[in-house]
């Protein structure tokens, strides 16, 4: 693997910072009481590739990040964009990029540049109609489309359009609907399950939201003729945030819905969720998709990017390999199979933490739990606080994945001094970037310690800044320690996370129980596996192309309730440590129910973390 170009989800961007203070009322309905939070965000992503190079907009970001290799990205701000509207979509129409974003009550203007690294974007068509979650998309005969929709009411639309004032040529039409009885991945809540309000305030969020899940972010590809009109439901915030399609063989159809849906979709690991993407194809014509993925502690739309290798079997089945897509991989300088799995395990999981200080609820093993949502916090916001790992053992360790959290910041950050009022909350993005300094240490038995990285002094921001190290080493003890940190505040760390290969033998394989609950529905069961940290759970409606995955930490059965109804599936469960993968073997699961299954409960028995 080129150590050169290895990269780990979620993508190391500087995220900008937001300042959200909410009011606590929408449309009339008191949720919440105010409160104000500040926090990283980016999020449905817009990747081309123009002028040799990849550009990426992400909602929220003031700008937008470029790249030769999808390796390293710089960011670019941008004077004329509009900061705040949602969900940037760029596209390369008549040889220039384009870009236009999300107004609700105003029409969305377009913009245009032949050089955003020479001239900033200008405003060329004032936009024909309000809309949300824009997608352009110009065919090869240079004909253009718009397609636009993010809704828990009303459909995907989308409509020809000239070029020169983005005006529509014809009526909408109506392409992509909530199926919710017939898409098990189309429902809402957590595991795909809406579990009943606990508090007053869940309660009217509950009823304000209601259970239908949004249809959103539309995004088209050509490939071989035939046009992958693709869009992302249940819900941003949820862990099954994922991406489906239909295809057609006209750009608006008739569309017909893929049952390999969704073809991205990361419910399990260390942090969760692929949906509101964009595919994209780099000089080599292989094949990516990047998506949102989900934080949403500090803010509902606290979230990050994450970067998948993707493409097109066959029998033009679009796909994403999602297989341990939170472990390090290799951008390629070439062609590359797609289906490559992991060169490096994580030796990290559990392993013994200790800490210079630590904040009551934020203990030290929180950094070393494989789930972004939790994290270590230092009690104190003295320079140099440090969290150190035991991994038990000396182990060829490869790379080290350092995440921060955003903790408490709304307590030190300044008030941001421009903003936009939405009623509900006011909302402002922090201009500069806050240097985010880490010392990062090895050793193979705790007293002599040798420095990795040390970016201490220079100003740079890294939140989820991934340290391949130039040759394997054998190491211990892991040890990080804050330089200067965002608006100095407290160093907060959600991963610590540590990659490379064990001394001994993967687990066994495992072979699963599977019971068809209902159409949507499959509970599986299988037995433990010794020394197995986990379990990675791949389906898909046929044998020899389970495409999707699941990622499971100590358990034993996984109610999945992500299926198509009417549709026969089959399962594999692989176990893994950090020696390695077992693959399991494929077992059918017929669309048919098993009469002798009790229909799940509330509580829901076995379920991902």
């Amino acid at each position: 693997m080129n150590r050169d170009r290895v990269v780990c989800n979620p993508v190391d961007l500087a995220y900008r910072y937001q300042d959200v203070r909410f009011s606590g009322v929408v449309n009339g309905v008191s949720l919440t009481e105010p409160r104000r939070s500040v926090h990283r965000e980016g999020a449905d992503p817009s990747i081309v590739r123009f002028r040799g190079r990849f550009f990426l907009f992400a909602s929220m970001s003031r700008g937008f990040w470029h790249s030769a290799d999808l390796v390293e990205w710089e960011y670019r701000a941008s004077s004329t964009l509009p900061a705040f509207d949602y969900a940037p979509d760029a596209r390369v129409i008549d040889g220039a990029l384009h870009v236009c974003a999300s107004r609700k009550d105003a029409p969305c203007p377009f913009f245009r540049s032949d050089d955003p690294l020479t001239e900033d974007f200008a405003e060329i068509a004032p936009g024909p109609f309000p809309f949300w979650d824009p997608n352009l998309f110009q065919d090869t005969d240079g004909s253009t489309y718009l397609y636009w929709g993010c809704d828990n009411k009303t459909p995907i639309r989308g409509v020809r359009v000239d070029t020169n004032g983005f005006t529509p040529i014809g009526d909408p039409v109506k392409l992509v609907f909530s199926d919710v009885a017939a898409h098990g991945w189309e429902q809402v809540g957590e595991n795909h399950r809406r579990e009943p309000p606990r508090t007053e305030h869940e309660r009217k969020v509950a009823q304000f939201l209601g259970d239908d899940p949004f249809i959103e972010g539309a995004w088209m590809t050509r490939h071989r003729g035939r046009y992958y009109l693709q869009y992302a439901a249940p819900a941003t915030e949820s862990n099954t945030y994922a991406d489906g399609y239909y295809t057609a063989s006209a750009p608006l159809g008739p569309f017909t819905y893929s049952p390999y849906s969704p073809f991205s979709s990361k419910p399990g690991g260390f942090i969760t969720g692929a949906g509101h993407g964009s595919t994209f194809q780099d000089a080599h014509g292989n094949w990516w998709h990047a998506a949102t993925m989900r934080v949403s502690v500090n803010d509902v739309f606290e979230r990050r990017i994450g970067l998948f290798p993707a493409g097109f079997d066959e029998d033009g089945v679009l796909f994403c390999n999602q297989n341990f897509a939170d472990y390090p991989f290799a951008v390629p300088d070439g062609r590359f199979d797609p289906w490559t799995g992991p060169a490096w395990m994580l030796l990290s999981y559990r392993a013994r933490a200790t800490a210079s200080s630590t904040e009551p609820g934020h203990d030290a093993a929180l950094a070393a739990d494989e789930n972004v949502r939790t994290w270590w916090a230092a009690a104190v916001r003295d320079p140099g606080q440090w969290l150190a790992l035991d991994l038990g053992a000396a182990m060829d360790v490869h790379a080290i994945q350092i995440n921060l959290a955003d903790h408490r910041l709304a307590e030190v950050a300044p008030r941001c001094p421009d903003g936009v009022d939405a009623g509900h909350s006011w909302r402002g993005i922090f201009v500069g970037h806050q240097a985010a300094e880490l010392l990062v240490e090895v050793s193979p038995d705790g007293s002599a310690w040798t420095a990795v990285t040390d970016t201490r002094g220079t100003g740079v921001d890294g939140p989820h800044r991934l340290v391949v190290l130039d040759e394997p080493c054998r190491v211990r003890h892991v040890r990080v320690t804050a330089g200067r940190l965002p608006f100095d505040g407290p160093f907060a760390l959600s991963g610590v996370r540590v990659f490379g290969t064990g001394d001994g033998e993967p687990p066994a394989p495992v072979t699963p129980h599977a019971a068809r609950v209902d159409g949507r529905t499959v509970r599986l069961t299988w037995p433990g596996s010794p020394g197995a940290h986990g379990y990675n759970v791949r389906y898909g409606p046929h044998p020899g192309k389970l495409y999707a995955s699941w990622l499971l930490y100590e358990r034993t059965g996984l109610e999945l309730r992500a299926l198509n109804a009417g549709v026969d599936y089959w399962v594999a469960v692989d176990a893994f440590n950090e020696n390695g993968i077992a693959p399991g073997p494929v077992i059918a699961v017929p669309s048919a129910p098993d009469h002798d299954v009790p229909a799940a409960d509330a509580a829901g028995g076995d379920q991902a973390p």
